[in-house]
């Protein structure tokens, strides 16, 4: 089709031929064209030759480029081929580009953690609970930025948030929760060091070490009494065994055998199987 100065009202005009996709260029700026595909859909594409070997660079569709804008960027894509620049090929590589930037945001590399590592490798709970201090506090905080530009300086402002909002040994779960998902990040070569090296956890904890004394196992065991089944006969049976709460909770009939009490080990923390009489 011979060129014609492609005009706003010209544009709209092009009807599409059932028959054939059509190509309509433009004689204001050689190379450029208006294509109208047999559904009636119209894009914008220029023409170009780099180091002898033509090339097409498709610009976009109409009306979302209008005949201004993509006549400017066909003539800047002119402009570069005629400096030995491929356009095409630079288009290309800023779309991988801009694909890569977004794997590596905070909140990918969290989805990625939680399915990869996370739920394949932690007991449920622990996947839980991970998961959740990793959505409810990481992700508001970092979750649309690239993870490799969080540094030490962000980490110990999130530590400084969340003592100040009054945790204290849930600011260290969370702490731990973020830098084990860092250093998995680590592990893939997403980052190249984080920024966790060297920090300890915000708040200092110290083992428990208060125990009940007579009078009050007594005072527990008949309350528990008055309360009945089911949480007043878990207490009791806390009591007894002295095993953790998660794990007397979830205790089914199967794992009692005579007076012996199997603990399976995906139920344990140490993912040991335990014996209790």
């Amino acid at each position: 089709m011979a060129a014609k100065v492609l005009t706003v009202q010209s544009v709209e005009r092009y009807k599409p031929d059932p028959e054939k996709r059509l190509e309509i260029p433009d004689a204001t700026l050689p190379g450029f064209y208006l294509v109208v595909q047999p559904s009636g859909a119209k894009s914008w594409a220029v023409r170009y030759r780099v180091n002898g070997r033509p090339r097409k660079y498709t610009i976009g569709p109409y009306p979302l480029f209008d005949l201004s804008k993509a006549r400017s960027v066909a003539r800047e894509a002119l402009q570069s081929a005629a400096l030995g620049r491929d356009p095409y090929l630079a288009k290309r590589e800023a779309a991988a580009a801009s694909v890569a930037a977004e794997e590596d945001r905070v909140s990918r590399v969290i989805a990625l953690y939680v399915e990869r590592h996370l739920k394949p490798n932690g007991k449920p709970r622990y996947a839980e609970e991970a998961e959740a201090l990793l959505r409810n506090h990481v992700e508001p905080r970092w979750g649309s930025r690239r993870i490799g530009e969080v540094t030490r300086k962000d980490v110990v402002a999130m530590n400084d948030a969340l003592t100040d909002s009054g945790m204290t040994a849930g600011a260290n779960r969370v702490f731990s929760a973020a830098r084990a998902m860092f250093n998995f990040a680590l592990s893939r070569e997403i980052i190249e060091t984080t920024p966790f090296l060297g920090l300890k956890p915000p708040v200092s904890e110290t083992s428990r070490d208060r125990v009940l004394t007579d009078d009050e196992v007594r005072m527990v065991w008949r309350a528990a009494e008055a309360v009945g089944a089911p949480f007043g006969a878990m207490v009791q049976l806390l009591l007894l065994t002295g095993q953790r709460r998660d794990e007397v909770a979830r205790m089914v009939r199967s794992e009692v055998d005579g007076d012996l009490w199997t603990i399976p080990a995906p139920r344990t923390k140490n993912s040991l199987e335990h014996l209790v009489p």
